[in-house]
């Protein structure tokens, strides 16, 4: 079965200077949500103003499978962890930056507003197609 060890534990000071400190990490007062929603998800990416990522989530992380992960409901519940995370790093405003047409557009952002984040501006970039594929041939019988 082999030897049983006896875990010893020593504290030292740095050990415990370590322990004391909770979070090293940057205070952000105001930052950018983009929202995709498609007809099957809704991801949120949250990131400083120069643009450089700080938290994402979709619904397709949180245990939302096949055509609920596109629902407005779970868009809520992927708002309101990311909201959740953005007030630890000290956000109080953000601005919105919306793409494609799923249903979960707005409750994404509603579930923001909820947790007490104001929104500055909300801004649709939405990729519109000018002229879109070619149509198929003709079909010969």
């Amino acid at each position: 079965m082999g030897k049983k060890r006896i875990a010893t534990t020593e504290s030292n000071e740095a050990g415990a200077k370590k322990a004391t400190t909770s979070s090293g990490k940057k205070k952000y007062d105001a930052g950018i949500l983009c929202v995709q929603s498609t007809y099957n998800n809704t991801k949120l990416v949250l990131t400083d103003t120069k643009g450089n990522s700080l938290a994402w989530s979709s619904s397709g992380s949180l245990g939302f499978k096949g055509a609920k992960k596109g629902t407005p409901f779970a868009a809520a519940k992927v708002g309101e962890i990311l909201a959740d995370k953005a007030i630890l790093m000290g956000m109080k405003e953000i601005s919105v930056v919306v793409k494609g047409v799923g249903s979960g557009r707005e409750s994404a952002i509603r579930s923001f507003i909820t947790k007490g984040i104001s929104v500055a501006g909300i801004k649709d970039q939405t990729p519109v197609p000018h002229n879109g594929p070619k149509p198929p041939k003709p079909r010969r019988v």
